[in-house]
C-alpha cells in the first residue's frame, strides 16, 4: 500500500497561463544575464541603427531565453517555487515580494 502522497494544489488557467510564465521570464532573463546586458550595452551604443548593428546580441538573447521557456524541467522549477509563494501568502497574508514604501514625489 503506497503512503499518502501530499497533493498538489489544483492552479487555475491564470496561474498556469499567466504567472507563471512570468515568473519564468523574469528568472530566464536572470540566467541570460550576460545576453541581456550585452544587447543592452549594443543598443545604448548604436542609437537608432540598434535594429541593423545589434542583430547578433539579439539572436543570443533570444536564443537563451527560448532555451529556458522550452524546458519543461525549468517550467517545473518555476512552477513549484509559484507555489510555495502562494501558499505561504495563504498562511501568513504578506507578499512575497519586498516590497519597499515609496513616498510621494511630491516630498
Amino acid at each position: 500500500m503506497e503512503s499518502p502522497k501530499e497533493a498538489e494544489p489544483v492552479l487555475r488557467h491564470v496561474e498556469l497561463d499567466v504567472l507563471i510564465p512570468k515568473k519564468m521570464r523574469e528568472k530566464a532573463k536572470e540566467r541570460c544575464q550576460e545576453h541581456v546586458q550585452a544587447f543592452t550595452q549594443c543598443c545604448k551604443e548604436t542609437g537608432f541603427m540598434m535594429v541593423i548593428k545589434c542583430q547578433e546580441q539579439n539572436t543570443a538573447l533570444k536564443e537563451c531565453l527560448t532555451l529556458h521557456y522550452k524546458d519543461p524541467a525549468f517550467f517545473e522549477e518555476c512552477k513549484q517555487e509559484y507555489i510555495k509563494e502562494k501558499e505561504e501568502y495563504q498562511r501568513t497574508g504578506i507578499p512575497n515580494k519586498n516590497r519597499k514604501q515609496k513616498l510621494p514625489s511630491s516630498m
